[in-house]
């Protein structure tokens, strides 16, 4: 070791080669790419229908990290920029032996009701999947009740605390249609954006659509009627969450549920348990068991439990054509992920390659 190393050499730097110069900015860009998306921003795209007309398969949108505060990786050891699995050969990308705990840096913000929110789809938690939180696919919905929430459902309309809460202005209920026989028009169905979900005869149909699109259906002479569809009150619909027959709920009359809430200390009962038993025992990692008529948490008998966190419910604004809250239960806060900002590009696959770009939904804000 010289001892001198504050003397300035006069040896001339060794010249970087090419392919150096170009290994280092590439290290260099993936590294910023991905404090960026870490910890500001984040590209996504919608994948399926659940939030139409509000948000199009095909739109290309911003998610900003910082409004809810940005969650500090969990799974450090992963490809950059594949959430869980490798492009093309499809293995996973990921390695789990190394984890790290659940922290979320301050946020401009918390999820408020109304937001339209991205996080990580809670039912891979466990088997088949058992993927780590931060490993889950994205979803994307709305965020219909906050912590201490209590929300039911009646007739399709979002009650939260006794109070209605606003229909998305875009979407998509279920409607009745019943025709004079003769086929509607399919450059009407394509231009109205209407989804025909089931053929009931051959006059008589149940679709899905805007508000907007059903009243401008409703002119055409070969329509007769139309009428907003809702599943029947106290019919029990086996695919709903928590799937307990004792509770008669379906997607379009549904509760009252409480949603949980740091610090909440819920009473455990015949009820009460199927609704807040995958919290407790999966999201919360608690070892849940039942001995005869017993609850027993941890190797410790219970007839209630304090939660550690704070959960939401999330719904899509195609609400009977989503998968959401209604039919696997809360979102946990660990799994948040960011808020939906803007669309920056979106693309029609349907349309021609010319023809392919949403012009009009360019750098649209998302309500």
């Amino acid at each position: 070791m010289s001892w001198k190393f504050w003397k300035k050499s006069n040896k001339p730097k060794k010249k970087k080669s090419a392919a150096r110069e170009w290994f280092d900015a590439i290290v260099f860009a993936v590294i910023a790419a991905t404090l960026i998306r870490t910890l500001l921003i984040e590209a996504y795209v919608i994948p399926s229908g659940s939030m139409e007309s509000t948000l199009l398969v095909g739109d290309y949108l911003f998610v900003s990290k910082i409004n809810y505060g940005p969650r500090t990786p969990m799974t450090p050891l992963a490809f950059p920029f594949a959430q869980n699995t490798m492009p093309l050969i499809g293995t996973k990308s990921y390695l789990d032996f190394i984890k790290l705990p659940y922290y979320r840096l301050p946020g401009l913000s918390h999820v408020k009701k109304g937001d339209v929110v991205v996080f990580n789809y809670p039912m891979q938690a466990d088997s088949p999947f058992s993927r780590p939180v931060d490993k889950c696919d994205n979803y994307i919905k709305r965020c219909q009740a906050t912590p201490g929430d209590t929300l039911s459902i009646s007739n399709a309309q979002v009650y939260v605390n006794g109070k209605a809460m606003p229909n998305p202005p875009n979407g998509e209920p279920s409607y009745l249609v019943h025709t004079d026989g003769n086929e509607i028009n399919p450059s009407v169905i394509t231009d109205l954006h209407i989804f025909i979900s089931r053929a009931l005869t051959g006059s008589d149909y149940e679709m899905i659509m805007t508000r907007q699109s059903a009243a401008t259906l409703k002119t055409y002479s070969n329509i007769k009627s139309i009428t907003e569809y809702f599943e029947p009150k106290g019919v029990f619909n086996p695919q709903d969450f928590p799937h307990d027959p004792h509770l008669r709920w379906n997607t379009d009359n549904y509760g009252p549920i409480i949603i949980p809430k740091k610090g909440w200390t819920v009473k455990l009962d015949s009820l009460t348990f199927p609704v807040y038993r995958r919290a407790i025992q999966v999201y919360e990692n608690n070892k849940l068991e039942i001995v005869g008529n017993d609850i027993v948490i941890n190797g410790k008998k219970a007839k209630s439990y304090t939660f550690k966190q704070n959960y939401y419910w999330m719904m899509g604004d195609n609400r009977h054509n989503s998968e959401d809250s209604r039919f696997w239960g809360f979102v946990p806060e660990d799994h948040i992920v960011g808020k939906a900002l803007f669309i920056w590009m979106s693309t029609d696959s349907s349309s021609s390659f010319l023809n392919a770009i949403r012009w009009k939904r360019l750098f649209k804000g998302i309500n």
